[in-house]
Parts: structure tokens; C-alpha cells; sequence
């Protein structure tokens, strides 16, 4: 069985799914904001908190470090001077390490870079995440599973020869690896979703997890996701859908995770053993349901029984339906009136 263990919590097929709540950017450049999507994320039942990590000045070029980024949704004239709004250094990091510690939720980030890998390891980070924009960066792919890390990549926008490229460049170093279904829309229509990638890549690569990034804005695709065989599920997330920025639009706001993480929950538990069986909470309903063989008429003993002498009633407290050529043409030992039930003559 495929398993992957992030930060000692053990991930498979029979245990509960492991959500992530992506909050990228959502905190705003602020600290104190950070922290509350870090509580908010963890009273809603998620297994883990990601940011994501840039080292703004080396990962763009000048060209579109320098453009103009003058819109709504901006924190600064130019998009370098954008992204450097919402980045956080060293001492955020380590307060937000400490946070995580101090209300029991797992803290981990995307790595975009190389400096950025090395920032996040040098904090001993328990886990990598990888952006889709990255399926295709060897080079970092290699380098990131050096730290011998789990690591999740997302898929949105490769080919199957994408994926299997980066898997067959990270697990030669690192098995510790999830792959996972990603469309990199923000958010994408439903139709682009293609969530059967999961089963693909569940055949393709039967020894590791596969996961599923969900960018789009309901709460039922993760569902649908963990059914079809995802086991970790990650989903944007936010306090408000209406703040500043990009990616609060399609994030989850607390009602929404929570639910997500309630069903989840809940349909590890509903999908069973596959053994078809009674429970006691069916037995009252099919009490009065369920139904018995019963004497239609008032039947004098020696009668030889015809169908039109047997009817089929509630409660369920007797002979069985199924049972009715049983006794179809039996000779009555004994007297019964309507509404009687019968019972097995020949025995």
C-alpha cells in the first residue's frame, strides 16, 4: 500500500484525507493575518498551513520585475515591488514555525526557486511543495529532493510525459512523494477539471500517493477527489473572499473548508468494508417496513392454500415474502384468522 508520512502524521489509502489549506498569499503581507488563517485553518479541522516562498529579485526577469502592476488587486507600482509586498522574511518564518508548533498544525511552503529551497530547508521545513509552474524544472526538482522531504508537485498545465519525467527524476532520490491532479487555472471551469486524472495516475504510479490541488471555488470537487482515489486534497484559503488580492475569490472561506474537511471525514467512514450487511439502526425503519406472509381470510383448518389466501403486510415479524411458494398449496393443520401470520407448515 502507497503511504507517505508528512511531519509524523502517516498518509494511505484506509486513513482519513489530508488536507492542506493553501493560504499562498492571502495573509496580505501581514503577519498577524497570517497567524489568523493558521487558527482559523486548524479550528476547521486541516492537517496543514502552506505559504508559498519566492526570491523575488532572482526568479524574474528584469523586464517583468520592473512593469508596471497598477491595478485592484496590487500591492505595489511593479510586480517586483508587488511580490515583495507580500513576502516574508526570516523572522516571520520563524515566528509563524513557532505559531504552528504552539496551536498543533503542520507549517510548510512552495519552493520556487533555489534560494527559496534553501531558505525552507535551513528551517527545517517537514515538507516541499512544488507549483505546477515548476512540473517541467528538473533542475529544481533534483535539488529539492536532496533534502529528503516529502514532496508534493502539482500537475496543472503538463502532459502525462510531464509527470512521469518528474517522477522519474525525483524518486531515484527521494521516494517520498506525492503527485498531484492540478488544473493551474484561478479558477478553472469545471470542464477542465478532467478530476479521472486521478485514477491515471493512481495505475501509473501505484507506489506513491496522489493527491489533488483544487483551484476551483466550491466545496464538492475535494469529495469527489478523495473518491476517485486522491489522498490529499488542498484548497485555497482565505478569512474573506472579498479582500485585496488575486486568489481570494476562488479560496474557501471558513464555512466552506470546514465542510470540505467534514465530508471528507465522513466518506472514509461511509465507504465501508464493501461487505453488504444489516446494521441495528435499519432494524426499527424495517420493522415497519419490511413485510410477512399473513392469512388474507379467516382459513378453517384442511384448506389446501391458493395464493389469493396469503397476503403480503407490515410489520416485518414473520415469514418472508420470499418464502410465499413454501407454503402455496400446503394443507392447513390448524385454523388462523386474518391477518395471521404464518409460519413454516412443514416444519
Amino acid at each position: 500500500m502507497a503511504q507517505l508520512t508528512i511531519d509524523h502524521k502517516l498518509i494511505h489509502d484506509d486513513g482519513d484525507c489530508y488536507v492542506i489549506a493553501e493560504i499562498g498569499h492571502n495573509h496580505q503581507g501581514s503577519l498577524q493575518m497570517a497567524k489568523e488563517l493558521f487558527r482559523a485553518a486548524k479550528e476547521c479541522g486541516a492537517d496543514a498551513v502552506k505559504l508559498q516562498k519566492r526570491n523575488n529579485p532572482g526568479l524574474y526577469t528584469e523586464e517583468l520585475y520592473n512593469k508596471p502592476y497598477d491595478h485592484e488587486n496590487s500591492f505595489g507600482a511593479t510586480y517586483g515591488e508587488h511580490r515583495e509586498a507580500l513576502e516574508f522574511g526570516l523572522e516571520e518564518y520563524e515566528e509563524l514555525i513557532q505559531y504552528a508548533k504552539d496551536i498543533g498544525i503542520t507549517f510548510f511552503a512552495t519552493a520556487f526557486d533555489f534560494q527559496s529551497a534553501d531558505f525552507l530547508a535551513d528551517l527545517n521545513m517537514p515538507a516541499f511543495k512544488i507549483a505546477s509552474g515548476d512540473l517541467t524544472n528538473t533542475p529544481l526538482l533534483k535539488y529539492v529532493a536532496k533534502f529528503h522531504k516529502p514532496m508534493l508537485i502539482s500537475t496543472g498545465g503538463g502532459t502525462m510525459k510531464d509527470v512521469i519525467r518528474a517522477y522519474d527524476t525525483i524518486m531515484p532520490i527521494n521516494p517520498q512523494l506525492c503527485i498531484m491532479q492540478c488544473t493551474a487555472g484561478y479558477p478553472p471551469a469545471y470542464e477542465e477539471m478532467n478530476l479521472r486524472v486521478i485514477q491515471t495516475f493512481r495505475a501509473r504510479f501505484p507506489d506513491i500517493i496522489i493527491g489533488l490541488s483544487s483551484h476551483d471555488s466550491g466545496i464538492a470537487m475535494p469529495l469527489i477527489g478523495y473518491i476517485l482515489g486522491a489522498r490529499i486534497i488542498e484548497k485555497h484559503f482565505t478569512l474573506n473572499r472579498a479582500m485585496k488580492g488575486t486568489d481570494h475569490a476562488f479560496s474557501l472561506e471558513r464555512p466552506g473548508l470546514s465542510k470540505v474537511i467534514r465530508d471528507l471525514r465522513r466518506a472514509r467512514v461511509a465507504l465501508g468494508d464493501g461487505v453488504k450487511q444489516p446494521y441495528p439502526s435499519e432494524k426499527a425503519p424495517l420493522f415497519k417496513m419490511a413485510k410477512k406472509l399473513v392469512a388474507s381470510t379467516d382459513i378453517p383448518a384442511g384448506h389446501v392454500l391458493t395464493r389469493d389466501d396469503i397476503a403480503i403486510k407490515s410489520p416485518n415479524d414473520g415469514m418472508p415474502p420470499y418464502e410465499i411458494e413454501k407454503i402455496i398449496g400446503e394443507k392447513m393443520p390448524y385454523a388462523m384468522k386474518k391477518d395471521e401470520a404464518f409460519s413454516y407448515l412443514n416444519q
